[in-house]
């Protein structure tokens, strides 16, 4: 194991301490988006929190290790794309743009009780994490005083 020098080991073990807690409440948000107010938007934004929570503990470049730019640009698309995918299996059974066509699967009340919305959900939180996340990882680079630079 390295040794890793810290400046300040209490936001360091704040940061270590809340973000696997960030990431199970993250994870509820966006699963249970369809049974309670919530979803994948929420969750996306939620999970930037924990991007500036692992700046605040662990700095910039551990910051930028963990979360690559051109990765988050990389799954956005890729994110866009299954929507649209998930959002034109209406059109393919002859329903409508985004219409829930696998609604007869699950109780009501289940976790996965809503067919598609489920789904979407996901890809809509991975959509907006990826967008969100860029733009923080550029903010926090300004604050720590280092330029983006282009590969």
């Amino acid at each position: 194991m390295k040794n890793i020098r810290v400046k300040n080991i209490i936001p360091a073990c704040g940061a270590d301490s809340l973000i696997p807690l960030m990431l199970v409440y993250v994870c509820y948000v966006i699963l249970h988006g369809h049974l309670s107010p919530g979803g994948g938007f929420q969750g996306g934004v939620l999970v930037v929190g924990m991007v500036v929570m692992l700046y605040l503990g662990r700095g910039y470049e551990t910051t930028v290790r963990a979360l690559s730019a051109n990765l988050l640009h990389e799954t956005e698309g890729i994110a866009s794309i299954v929507y649209i995918a998930l959002a034109m299996m209406g059109v393919a059974v002859g329903a409508q743009f985004c219409q829930n066509i696998l609604y007869q699967q699950g109780a009501a009340g289940d976790l996965y009780s809503s067919g598609t919305i489920l789904w979407m959900n996901i890809t809509v939180g991975v959509k907006v994490f990826t967008g969100i996340g860029s733009i923080a990882l550029l903010m926090l680079s300004l604050v720590a005083g280092k330029s983006e630079e282009k590969e």
